[in-house]
């Protein structure tokens, strides 16, 4: 076991951290991830904004309040989901935004001035004009791939423009923001000069828009994103480059956001108009399910050191209960520790596998409600999970089932480290009483 995993660690080490180190810092990843993180706070309360206009009510309720409320929300519909279509409803310009401004950090270039690039480009491209109106159809999720695309080869093109020296120089003389006006003269000439044709090139050819055509091309994918294997494969790289000491969620969640957001934009147009919600796993799945404390779903195993024999495992878990109910478990990670622990290597990577296929095959059965609102990662598990549902208790029990399989599948190996630390406490108060001159105790 021993020699397993030592080959195991090596393979780690010499193969698997360098490639993650390097896609983790890889400036297209990280701009993505910096971009969605800046669009949170807009999503996350338009999201909040679904509990009030579709209340967790049965239609055919007699009960005074709730009917109340169904039949002010029916009568209110639109007026309720204006905050809701101004912010989740566009969530692809805060992204464009957002990546273009965090990508311009990167080739040392005016955040504002390429959001801005950024965005003009996007609104050419996804924006078209239907019965003299804009046509928002790809400001929500149909259209985040685009706005990807698009954002980064704005940002590109200016800053090529920019270190080949392509631009309008005004004498030193001129104030900052007038220069900068027109120092981006030439590369919005350029987006519009190389974007607008080419949609208009493809929509003649194909009779798809930019939007149209690049979401028909990666369909295949966002599907695929929502099967079993596809959340297996990015449970274990997670919990693999974790182990490692290397933020592997960051990884997975920068390369899977673009999918989870497409797919709930899907499952909130599905419930909008009374439909079956299509897909499982997107964000609120991988937090409240999958993350129950923490990276490997580690509050249960918190609950179980404070009842630790050992010392040192019982102050762990002290400290690491209460961080540990906002999904944060740095205090278990790196003070029990876990990272780089042989003894929880394999329910550290088992446990949100395990729970994963358990959640995926109750949601997928109906048994579960699924997830269409976006929720703060910190929200507690069966909170988060049942608020994600648009605040269905069924997430609440299968929350709290994947917490009681998560302590389960820790004892055991709980129980072995314990036993080990136990031994070594006593080995070392034999070693302070008999340096002291004291009688060794048994």
């Amino acid at each position: 076991m021993s020699a397993l995993y030592d080959k195991l660690i090596g393979v780690i080490e010499q193969k698997i951290t360098p490639m993650a180190g390097a896609i983790g810092q890889q400036k297209y990843v990280t701009s993505i991830r910096d971009g969605f993180i800046a669009a949170l706070p807009f999503m996350i309360v338009g999201s909040f904004m679904l509990v009030f206009i579709f209340p967790p009510f049965s239609q055919d309720t007699t009960w005074g309040f709730a009917r109340a409320w169904l039949d002010f929300s029916e009568r209110h519909f639109e007026t309720l989901m204006l905050p809701f279509n101004f912010s989740m409803g566009i969530m692809t310009l805060f992204i464009s935004v957002g990546v273009a401004a965090s990508l311009a950090r990167h080739h040392d270039l005016d955040p504002l001035t390429t959001g801005m690039l950024s965005f003009m480009s996007f609104m050419l491209v996804a924006a078209p004009l239907e019965n003299g109106m804009i046509s928002t159809a790809y400001f929500s999720g149909q259209g985040i791939f685009t706005a990807l695309i698009v954002a980064i080869y704005a940002t590109e093109v200016y800053a090529f423009l920019k270190r080949n020296n392509i631009t309008i120089r005004l004498p030193p003389q001129v104030p900052t923001g007038v220069a900068r006006s027109f120092e981006i003269l030439i590369p919005v000439m350029v987006l519009i000069l190389t974007l607008h044709p080419l949609n208009l090139l493809i929509e003649s050819q194909t009779g798809m828009i930019i939007p149209q055509a690049i979401m028909a091309l990666v369909e295949p994918l966002v599907a695929a994103s929502d099967t079993l294997p596809a959340l297996l494969l990015s449970v274990l790289v997670c919990q693999i480059l974790w182990f490692a000491g290397i933020h592997g969620a960051l990884i997975v969640t920068g390369i899977m956001n673009p999918f989870w957001m497409a797919n709930l934009s899907v499952n909130q147009a599905a419930m909008a108009a009374g439909e079956a919600i299509p897909h499982i796993y997107v964000q609120g799945f991988w937090d409240h399910y999958l993350l129950i404390g923490g990276v490997g779903s580690t509050l249960p195993l918190a609950f179980l050191l404070l009842r630790s024999k050992a010392i040192h495992l019982r102050t762990i878990g002290k400290m690491g209960v209460v961080p540990g109910m906002f999904n944060i478990n740095e205090p278990i990670l790196f003070g029990a520790p876990i990272i780089m622990n042989p003894l929880f290597f394999l329910p550290f990577v088992l446990v949100p596998m395990v729970n994963a296929t358990l959640a995926y095959i109750a949601l997928d059965l109906n048994l579960v409600a699924r997830v269409v609102s976006l929720t703060p990662w910190t929200t507690p598990g069966p909170i988060g999970a049942s608020w994600a549902a648009n605040w269905s208790f069924s997430p609440v029990i299968l929350c709290l089932l994947c917490m009681a399989s998560a302590a389960i599948m820790y004892l055991p190996f709980l129980k072995a480290y314990e036993k080990q630390l136990l031994e070594q406490e006593a080995a070392s108060k034999a070693e302070e009483e008999a340096a002291e001159g004291q009688p060794v105790t048994a």
